[in-house]
C-alpha cells in the first residue's frame, strides 16, 4: 500500500521553524527515515493549477485547469472549473485496474468518473468552492457524519475579517486534521486499500488567514484575541502533524509513504484585485474614470463579508457557484474590450479577446504580440505608494506552458513584486494615473509563493528510484501508479520510488 499525506499549501519557512523547535515530530521522523525533495511545480505562475497537476500527473498545459472560475472561450464567460473536461485523477487510473483508493478531502478536485474504494470530500471542513461536500459511494459521507459528526462549513469569504470570525475559524481548522485522521483510522481498520490519499487542507486556509494579523483593524483586536490568533498557524500545523502520527500508526506494515505539498505559502503580495482597473487604464492609453472592470471586487467591497456569507449560505451550492461565475467578469463590453483581467486572487492573469478563439473576439492574431507588449509595458509603470515597482515582470504563457489544453490558459501572467500588499490602498502610474483598491481586497494576510512544492519519500516495501532529471510535481502520480501496478501510459512523470527486486 502507498499513502500520500498532503500537507496542503504548507509554508516551507514555517515548516523549517517548527521542525527546528521540535513541533512536528512525525514529519521530522519521516524526513529522517527517507528523503526530502524540492519539486518543480506550475505553482510558479498557476497556484491553483498545481492541484490538478498533482492529482492527475499531467502537466498544466495538457489539462488547462488553473483556477476555480475560469474562462470559457466558446461561451464568452467564466465557468466553474468542473464544467471543463479534465484527464483522470490518479485514483481513476487505479480504478481502471480494479485497485481501491481511500481519498479524503482532495482539494480543488472533482468526484471521480469511476471510483473503486471510498472518497469523501468536505470532511475536515467544507468550502463550497474548493472543498464541496461529496462522496463515493453516494451517501457515504452522510453515513460517516452520523457516526463521527459532520464537519463544519468554512467557506472563505474575501474582504476584511473580524477578530471573532478568525477565532471561530481557528477552532474549526485546529480540529479538522483530527477529523481526517479519525475517518482514516476507521476505514483503514475495516477495509483494504491500495492507495490512501489524505489531504489536510486546514494548513492551506490557515496560511491564508493566519500568516499574520495585518488584515485586521488594529483597533478591533484585543489582547486576548491577539494571544489566540498570533500562534494559530503554528497550532494548525501542529494539529496536522498529530494527525500524521495517528494515520501512520494505522497503516498496514510495510506501507510506502509520501508527504507532499503542491504549492507554498508566505506573506500576501497579490495585487490581483487592482489588475482589472490597471489593465483598463493601459488599454485606454491614459487616466480614465474607473469603468466596469473589477465589478466583483467592487461588490465585495460594498457589502460586508458577514452579510455576503449569510446570503451565500442561504443559496444552494450550485446556484452560488453559477452566480459567482457570472459576476466575475460582469460589466465588460466585449465589442470594445481588446483584453481582460481573468479572475484571480494571487498572480494576475490577462487574456486577449482574440478573434477566432473567443466567441466575441475582436483582436486579430496579427496584432496579438504587439498588444501583449503594450500591456506588459503599461503594467510595468505602476508603483506602490512608496514608489516601488508593483509588477516584477509580465510573462508570456505560451512560451512556458505548451500543451493540448494550453488554449484554456491566460495569455499573460503578472508576477507581482515580492512585498506585502495586505494594507495597500492604491497603485499609481505616471502615465495612467492612480488606481485605488476597493475595500481591503481578498483580506488574506498570506498567499501562495512562486514554487515551494516538495515531497518527503519514506519507503516501506519500496526503494528510492534513481533520477534522470530534477523531480517534478507530476512525479507523485507516476510513483503511485508504479507502486500499485496501475497503468501510467501517457504520464510525463518519473517514479520517485520503485518496487524492490
Amino acid at each position: 500500500m502507498i499513502c500520500v499525506l498532503q500537507f496542503d499549501a504548507a509554508s516551507v519557512a514555517a515548516l523549517e521553524r517548527l521542525l527546528d523547535r521540535g513541533r512536528l515530530p512525525n514529519l521530522a521522523g519521516l524526513i529522517r527515515e527517507g528523503r526530502r525533495l524540492e519539486l518543480e511545480t506550475p505553482a510558479v505562475d498557476f497556484a491553483a493549477g498545481a492541484f490538478y497537476t498533482l492529482y492527475s500527473g499531467v502537466e498544466i498545459g495538457d489539462h488547462g485547469i488553473f483556477y476555480p472560475f475560469q474562462w470559457s472561450a466558446g461561451e464568452q464567460r467564466a465557468r466553474y472549473a468542473t464544467a471543463f473536461e479534465a484527464p483522470p485523477a490518479v485514483w481513476e487510473r487505479l480504478a481502471e485496474s480494479g485497485l481501491r483508493t481511500l481519498a479524503i478531502d482532495p482539494y480543488e478536485s472533482r468526484p471521480p468518473a469511476r471510483a473503486e474504494g471510498v472518497f469523501v470530500c468536505g470532511w475536515g471542513f467544507a468550502d463550497r468552492v474548493v472543498l464541496p461536500r461529496w462522496s463515493r459511494p453516494e451517501g457515504a459521507g452522510r453515513e460517516y457524519a452520523r457516526r463521527l459528526g459532520r464537519g463544519p462549513g468554512a467557506t472563505e469569504i474575501f474582504g476584511r475579517p473580524r477578530p471573532r470570525d478568525l477565532l471561530a475559524l481557528r477552532e474549526k481548522l485546529v480540529e479538522a486534521p483530527a477529523r481526517v485522521a479519525a475517518l482514516a483510522e476507521r476505514l483503514l481498520a475495516r477495509e483494504r486499500f491500495d492507495l490512501a490519499w489524505l489531504t489536510f487542507s486546514a494548513a492551506h486556509l490557515a496560511g491564508h488567514q493566519f500568516w499574520d494579523l495585518s488584515q485586521l483593524d488594529p483597533a478591533a483586536l484585543g489582547e486576548r484575541e491577539r494571544a489566540m490568533l498570533e500562534p494559530a498557524l503554528d497550532d494548525v500545523y501542529g494539529a496536522v502533524d498529530d494527525a500524521f502520527g495517528r494515520v501512520l500508526a494505522a497503516l498496514p506494515p510495510g506501507s510506502d509513504t509520501i508527504v507532499t505539498s503542491a504549492v507554498g505559502m508566505d506573506v500576501n503580495t497579490s495585487r490581483a484585485d487592482l489588475l482589472p482597473a490597471m489593465l483598463e487604464r493601459v488599454l485606454a492609453g491614459g487616466p480614465i474614470a474607473d469603468g466596469g472592470a473589477g465589478a466583483i471586487w467592487r461588490l465585495r467591497a460594498a457589502l460586508p463579508g458577514s452579510l455576503r456569507a449569510r446570503v451565500a449560505a442561504a443559496i444552494p451550492d450550485r446556484l452560488a457557484l453559477e452566480l459567482t461565475s457570472r459576476l466575475e467578469l460582469r460589466g465588460i463590453d466585449w465589442e470594445t474590450s481588446r483584453a481582460f483581467a481573468h479572475p484571480a486572487d494571487n498572480q494576475g492573469y490577462v487574456r486577449l479577446n482574440l478573434r477566432g478563439r473567443e466567441r466575441d473576439g475582436i483582436v486579430e492574431s496579427a496584432v496579438a504580440d504587439a498588444l501583449c507588449d503594450e500591456i506588459a509595458a503599461g503594467l510595468a509603470t505602476f508603483a506602490d505608494p512608496d514608489g516601488s515597482r508593483a509588477v516584477d515582470e509580465v510573462i508570456r504563457v505560451a512560451d512556458l506552458y505548451p500543451g493540448e489544453r494550453a488554449d484554456r490558459l491566460p495569455d499573460l501572467v503578472v508576477r507581482w513584486a515580492g512585498r506585502p500588499a495586505t494594507t495597500l490602498t492604491s497603485l499609481s502610474s505616471p502615465r495612467f494615473g492612480e488606481v485605488r483598491r476597493h475595500g481591503s481586497g481578498s483580506g488574506r494576510s498570506g498567499n501562495h509563493t512562486p514554487g515551494d512544492a516538495w515531497a518527503v519519500l519514506a519507503p516501506g516495501n519500496s526503494v528510492i528510484a534513481p533520477a534522470s532529471r530534477p523531480p517534478r510535481l507530476v512525479d507523485v502520480a507516476a510513483t503511485v501508479c508504479e507502486l500499485t501496478g496501475a497503468d501510467r501510459a501517457g504520464l510525463p512523470g518519473e517514479p520517485l520510488l520503485r518496487r524492490r527486486g
